[in-house]
């Protein structure tokens, strides 16, 4: 049986991407900073306690892997909403530690394992905000624009060692994390939350906002034999973002 460890897998994106896994038959391993989240994963599931820009305490969580198949770091938050002279160093810094230290710090001590092995893929979660200029968010798009850097890194020092990595970059996701952002959203903006909703959507060929699953399908398949010659590549599932627009609510 195939190993994945998810971060940030017990609630949001990341709980969709475990129950996919574990429904397409992997040994499933998540960590989380939620406890209680935690406290709702399936028996079968081996869960820990742990902040992925954590070094100490992600080490503990690598430290008890014999073995690693999939990684899938995906812990990340959405950081502050607002012009960037208005944003706090502190806010800043918090942002780029869980969305960026934590993919690394995943990918550092995946390696080992992974490489012993020869075999392995590495999936991270950046986002659209990685491929366009996103007003208002400097710090997340900053942040997860490095993921990609440093997937492309990590699929050229990997890649020898039969190891493949690979960045989704989701859009719009439907769920609670995404309603946080709209309503901070409207609040600087002077907008309601439909009207930014609608902006997104309207930036997007499909018209719509995504959901996790459509994220996590494609994870399975990054992280399964069929994607066995698919490395370096940063994978929109966002029904095709345009360059986003500032007037429609981006």
């Amino acid at each position: 049986m195939k190993r994945v460890l998810i971060t940030a897998g017990a609630s949001g994106l990341g709980r969709a991407m475990a129950e996919h896994f574990d429904a397409a038959g992997f040994d499933v391993w998540v960590t989380d900073v939620d406890a209680a989240a935690l406290r709702t994963c399936p028996e079968n599931w081996t869960c820990f306690e742990a902040n992925a820009a954590d070094e100490q305490a992600m080490a503990g969580v690598f430290g008890e892997l014999d073995r690693l198949d999939v990684l899938c770091a995906n812990a990340g938050i959405a950081g502050p909403t607002a012009l960037v002279e208005d944003v706090a160093l502190d806010d800043w810094r918090a942002c780029v530690s869980v969305n960026l230290e934590g993919a690394f710090l995943a990918a550092k001590y995946a390696a080992p394992l992974m490489k012993q092995a020869h075999s392995g893929a590495m999936i991270l979660t950046s986002s659209t905000a990685g491929l366009f200029g996103y007003p208002n968010r400097a710090p997340y798009a900053a942040a997860k624009w490095a993921v990609i850097g440093l997937m492309k890194t990590l699929a050229m020092e990997l890649g020898p060692f039969g190891i493949r990595a690979n960045a989704i970059c989701p859009g719009s996701v439907e769920g609670p994390r995404m309603e946080g952002v709209l309503a901070r959203e409207a609040a600087a903006k002077g907008m309601t939350r439909d009207q930014v909703y609608n902006g997104y959507a309207a930036g997007t060929s499909m018209r719509s906002f995504v959901e996790a699953r459509d994220v996590a399908e494609m994870a399975v398949f990054l992280g399964s034999d069929a994607a066995r010659m698919v490395s370096g590549q940063l994978i929109a599932v966002d029904g095709h973002t345009e360059n986003p627009d500032p007037k429609v609510g981006h």
